[in-house]
């Protein structure tokens, strides 16, 4: 049943639904005699508990920076550019050190490294919020970096502990993030304000969260995960242009992701709403897109392939921004709750993306790798010409330029990473390791 690896032509929706049956089956069944030499899980709803509060946590420090930014910059006088960097440098960081996840996780153990990750993501956040404009580019770094290495490293945990159930913990894991983004652009100003109207306050608050993630997670640290694991190769992703179109898309989709939680409540600050009504509408955008990242992905594979789904979405996510930049106030909401939708369907897609242009398991975590760090890399630029336009210009109405080309960008990518095909990669096996 299963294609020549050679193979490059298109799969039907039918074959390729036989192909990842049969991969499923076959994971499965390592799976359960892992389980059966090693117990992964002794207490599975600890570590599903942990697993959400873990996920909760890689959002708030990027997106509890937006709808304080501008009084950030006033108090430590910072340019515009200087603005851009900050929201730039997080997402930078998430690219950069995606490669690092996997090379601690064979150190030290993936358990361990997501703790000690967590209490330097929670250093970062006090580091960012107490000391002045350096510990705030610094701390956003530690930040930045944290969330990036713990982001490569979720994922695998959930495939190996979970792997009956593994879409639908994808789907809360998804979830979570998605809320702990909304929390934080929602309540740090409420919180900021409660704490003796400091933005330091409200910026450190949420390394309470991050510090009690790691109480929960510690458990998990105990536990035995030891397996007999064969060792793959994959070579030639580099040079396939398949792979690159997905992380283009991957990269640019990711840009505007981010330009929304950098940038958003500073562009509806400048037309005239308040931080906290801007932090608002920055939460509830975000919460809606709960609803696209788990419906999207099931509806872009009823058909032979996902290109229309991926510019439907992109035009969706484009005409919210637009709307949020241009448009009269009085619409704003709905507005925001289109861009919402857009977004959130984008982001699950370009996830979803990975899966579908892999033959097997081994090309998806490869290739998962490649899109997060060259695509996080190239979405970083995205918040940082926010902050260099608005530099130069004084305002706000030229970034429908910088929106338009990114977005054009996104769906030229889109279109080819969409069509069914695989990427011209195949893994090889190359020992055991004990």
């Amino acid at each position: 049943m299963y294609r020549d690896p050679l193979d490059l032509t298109p799969a039907t929706p039918n074959k390729r639904a036989a192909e990842l049956e049969e991969l499923l089956i076959d994971a499965e069944a390592d799976d359960e005699q892992t389980q059966q030499r090693h117990p992964l899980v002794r207490r599975p709803w600890l570590l599903l508990l942990g697993l959400i509060l873990v996920a909760l946590n890689l959002r708030p420090a990027l997106s509890s920076m937006a709808p304080l930014l501008s009084e950030v910059s006033k108090s430590l006088g910072l340019s515009a550019a200087q603005a851009g960097l900050l929201t730039t440098l997080p997402v930078l960081c998430l690219g950069l050190f995606a490669p690092l996840a996997p090379v601690l996780a064979r150190r030290f153990g993936a358990e361990r490294v997501v703790l000690g990750i967590l209490l330097t993501l929670a250093g970062g956040i006090v580091l960012r919020s107490s000391f002045g404009q350096f510990g705030l580019f610094a701390g956003s770094v530690l930040a930045g970096a944290s969330i990036g290495v713990i982001g490569v490293l979720l994922p695998g945990i959930v495939k190996r502990d979970f792997a009956k159930q593994a879409g639908a913990m994808t789907g809360v894991y998804t979830m979570a993030l998605c809320l702990g983004a909304a929390m934080a652009a929602g309540s740090t100003v409420p919180l900021s304000e409660r704490l003796g109207d400091s933005w330091s306050l409200g910026l450190g608050f949420w390394m309470i969260p991050a510090l009690a993630a790691a109480v929960f997670w510690l458990p998990q640290v105990g536990q035995k995960h030891g397996a007999h694991q064969a060792a793959y190769r994959v070579r030639g992703l580099l040079r396939d242009p398949l792979a690159w179109q997905v992380t283009l898309y991957m990269g640019l989709q990711s840009s505007l992701a981010y330009i929304v939680f950098g940038w958003l409540p500073s562009i509806l600050i400048g037309r005239g709403l308040t931080p906290t009504q801007a932090g608002l509408v920055l939460s509830g955008s975000v919460l809606v897109q709960l609803i696209s990242s788990l419906a999207a992905p099931w509806l872009a594979t009823r058909g032979k392939d996902q290109r229309l789904a991926i510019v439907i979405v992109m035009v969706m996510a484009l005409g919210g921004l637009f709307g949020c930049l241009y448009a009269p106030l009085d619409g704003l909401w709905g507005w925001a709750i289109l861009l919402g939708l857009g977004q959130g369907a984008t982001f699950s897609l370009a996830l979803t993306l990975i899966v579908l242009r892999s033959r097997d398991a081994h090309v998806a975590a490869n290739l998962s790798s490649m899109a997060q760090g060259f695509g996080y890399t190239l979405a970083s630029l995205g918040p940082f010409a926010v902050g260099v336009v608005h530099d130069w210009t004084g305002g706000w109405n030229a970034l429908g330029w910088i929106f338009g080309l990114i977005g054009l960008g996104a769906i030229i990518a889109g279109v080819g990473a969409g069509r069914a095909l695989y990427v011209g990669v195949v893994s090889e096996r190359v020992d055991d390791l004990h």
